[in-house]
């Protein structure tokens, strides 16, 4: 059996009876990080961006599902486009393994529930889907593909939203094995927007959600599809990964090895990273206590040094360059504190630029994943050593972390906490409610932003 089918197979069994039970909090907290840091996205600028050539390319379709980030209404496809940009637009969206999967699934699911009608009740065991798939092959290959300049969100991104979509519409083994086998061939993606510091990757989410729901759709309206999509010699892993596709090793964790509680939250809106380095840049900084530095060594592990951008020193036009570099991230939070979005944009501060002039970055393979050894030398030659030793779990909160952490980003734009309160109720009344509960949210948000934007 090939391992689209037996992918498949596996989405289709997937319900309320067969989701293990913490599988639902872990996508309760998914969903309300999604929502919430698209909610305390709305004044990014990429959004609108992506809505306006939205509207340019298909006006104002009577059947499409709302831009949520201005209230306008779009195809389903422009939909996709601006809403991913919106909940990426922080770049404070979850991660699964390198998948940045909430920001492409769930602005899919929802305009899917709007603009078709879709029962509510799938959702959750679609976003499950969507994570399991992505995830199985992020784990997998993601080591691989991402040093040769393949960006794994809209890689195996991709082929997540078209399990997701394949789920939501309730496709049978064979569609579903067609939409994946569709979306492995509708996938790609680069890198070279982390590293030149432009906004290419904000847009490459909406085109995964658009791609894997074409893929879905396709296969809905009777695709004939490849049935070796990745294990064929010149399938997706070939393709991609450049090796042999191991069947029986991929498909072994499917249904014990659950994507869903790897799936990671970004307390600061850098790169993921970059989330550890900032918490040692933190405790480093409360242990200098105001003394001047001279220099500043930062060891990380070679995989995120070696990702598109994070060396990059400046000089910064976007945040799209700050976020990814270690230097700009571990000078401002030693200068500064916390790296809000304002400290993320301010391009121009001598005292940030003086300190990157400083600052050296070293490779080193003894210093785990997601960790970081900062060394910090004083005016006055003191020696200060901060080592942060982080895992997966120190980033994998739970509903209640998801919640706080929204509530925290939402106090920091103004947005009135009934805001919250609100989004709360809706996610915690899944598999009920209804999906114009959750459009009053965004409208209820966005109505002072806009006003704001106005003036």
């Amino acid at each position: 059996m090939t391992l689209a089918r037996r992918i498949a197979q596996f989405v289709v069994g997937l319900d309320d009876a067969t989701m293990p039970e913490f599988t639902r909090d872990r996508l309760r907290a998914c969903l309300i990080n999604g929502f919430g840091i698209a909610l305390g996205g709305l004044d990014t600028p990429f959004h609108r961006v992506a809505a306006d050539a939205a509207i340019a390319l298909d006006g104002s379709p009577e059947h499409g599902a709302t831009l949520l980030g201005d209230g306008r209404r779009a195809s389903l496809d422009g939909a996709l486009s601006a809403n991913c940009a919106l909940f990426h637009g922080r770049a404070q969206e979850d991660t699964c393994g390198t998948v940045h999967l909430g920001a492409i699934v769930i602005p899919m699911l929802t305009a899917l529930v709007e603009a078709r009608g879709l029962p509510l009740e799938r959702l959750l065991p679609a976003l499950l889907s969507g994570y399991e798939v992505a995830g199985l092959f992020d784990a997998a290959y993601g080591a691989i593909t991402a040093p040769g300049g393949l960006r794994a969100s809209i890689l195996y991104g991709t082929l997540g939203a078209a399990a997701a979509a394949a789920k939501l519409m309730d496709l049978d083994a064979d569609r579903t094995a067609a939409a994946l086998a569709n979306a492995a061939a509708f996938t790609g993606g680069t890198l070279q927007s982390f590293a030149d510091g432009t906004d290419e990757w904000r847009y490459q989410l909406g085109v995964a959600a658009a791609n894997g729901l074409r893929a879905a759709a396709l296969a809905a309206a009777g695709s004939v599809s490849a049935p070796a999509a990745f294990e064929g010699r010149a399938g997706f892993v070939r393709a991609f990964v450049r090796t042999d596709c191991d069947v029986e090793a991929l498909v072994a964790g499917l249904g014990r090895d659950w994507a869903i509680d790897r799936v990671t939250f970004k307390p600061y809106p850098v790169c993921a990273f970059n989330q550890s380095p900032v918490d040692a840049a933190l405790a480093l900084r409360a242990r200098l206590g105001g003394r001047r530095l001279a220099a500043v060594t930062v060891r990380m592990n070679p995989y995120e040094t070696g990702y598109a951008g994070m060396l990059e020193r400046g000089p910064f036009a976007t945040i799209s360059g700050t976020l990814m570099s270690i230097p700009f991230c571990i000078a401002t939070t030693l200068l500064h504190g916390v790296p809000d979005m304002r400290r993320m944009t301010d391009y121009h501060d001598a005292a940030v630029a003086d300190l990157i002039a400083r600052l050296t970055v070293v490779t080193d393979p003894a210093v785990p994943n997601l960790s970081a050894d900062i060394e910090a030398t004083t005016t006055d030659g003191e020696v200060v050593i901060e080592r942060r030793r982080a895992s997966a779990a120190d980033y994998t909160f739970d509903r209640a972390g998801a919640a706080a952490l929204v509530r925290r980003i939402g106090a920091e734009q103004g947005l009135d906490p009934s805001i919250h309160d609100r989004l709360e109720r809706f996610v915690d009344g899944l598999p009920g409610g209804s999906i114009d509960e959750l459009l009053s949210v965004f409208a209820a948000a966005r109505s002072p932003v806009l006003q704001t934007r106005a003036s």
